[in-house]
């Protein structure tokens, strides 16, 4: 098996269908598997899937599980030799998949590879991120970007060039190919799985930060394209427990990498800015 893709779906049945079926449509010598894990959407997407794509293998859980756990339990059963944590609001085109395995299995340097994504209206989503740092996490915490905006721009690659393949330091998860050979030697074996601390946000960055510790690399590679609509699920979502969600990613992945004086002041902040927040 080339790719397993892996995608984690919570009440975006209609995104999830124009997925399902772009990637069916994809062209090339390759041979791939799907896997939907739906983290109880309860909005018709398990009968769309039976119905639609029997050939998906389905993940029904019971309950929301999170982005990490969620793709962890397909990854456990994925037979790829590649794969694809794709979201469920992103379309492929017919040659997205075998242009990225392509170029992926040439450079083998690559453990992680992400590709170029442009939004509805065929803008650039910009997605390289450079690992995040105290004082730029702090800023975001403040808001201050809304007045500063130039405040992040190191941390958001803000001059990164899109048409170039490139090392990087983090891509966005919503495509995030994963090399198992590569990851394998690098690792002692083991699976490529996502840190499940982390319910939402965060654990792409943490996964290739990992890599980068381990010895591997993660690159940017524009050879193919993908539409992302970017964020369908947190639509839904209000603003208070979005919030409530990065700031408990941001502290454990603090806890995690950086020291504790700078995971304190963030705890501090973020508990001052969640007391104000519009709920």
């Amino acid at each position: 098996m080339d790719l397993s893709v892996v995608i984690v779906s919570w009440k975006v049945k209609d995104k999830l269908k124009d997925n399902l079926s772009a990637l069916f449509k994809s062209q090339g010598d390759f041979k791939f598997e799907v896997f939907v894990v739906d983290n109880n959407s309860e909005d018709g997407s398990i009968e769309m899937i039976t119905g639609d794509f029997p050939q998906v293998n389905l993940i029904a859980n019971l309950d929301n599980r999170g982005f990490a756990a969620a793709n962890n339990q397909a990854i456990k059963l994925a037979q790829g030799n590649f794969i694809l944590l794709l979201n469920p609001d992103m379309q492929v085109e017919s040659n997205t998949l075998i242009n990225i395995l392509d170029w992926a299995k040439i450079n083998s340097q690559a453990t992680v590879t992400g590709c170029k994504l442009v939004d509805g209206q065929g803008e650039i989503v910009k997605q390289v991120r450079r690992f995040p740092k105290f004082f730029d996490q702090l800023a975001i915490t403040l808001k201050l970007p809304h007045v500063f905006p130039s405040i992040i721009d190191k941390y958001l690659y803000s001059n990164f060039d899109y048409t170039k393949e490139t090392k990087v330091d983090s891509i966005r998860g919503a495509f995030f190919l994963v090399n198992r050979e590569a990851y394998k030697k690098i690792s002692g074996g083991n699976l490529p799985l996502l840190d499940e601390r982390y319910f939402i946000w965060f654990e792409e960055v943490d996964f290739c930060r990992s890599v980068y510790k381990l010895g591997g690399e993660v690159w940017y590679a524009p050879v193919a394209s993908c539409r992302d609509y970017v964020g369908q699920s947190f639509k839904q979502v209000n603003r208070g427990q979005t919030q409530k969600y990065f700031s408990d990613s941001m502290i454990k992945y603090f806890q995690k990498w950086e020291n504790g004086f700078e995971t304190g002041i963030l705890k501090i902040v973020w508990k001052v800015i969640l007391v104000v927040l519009p709920k």
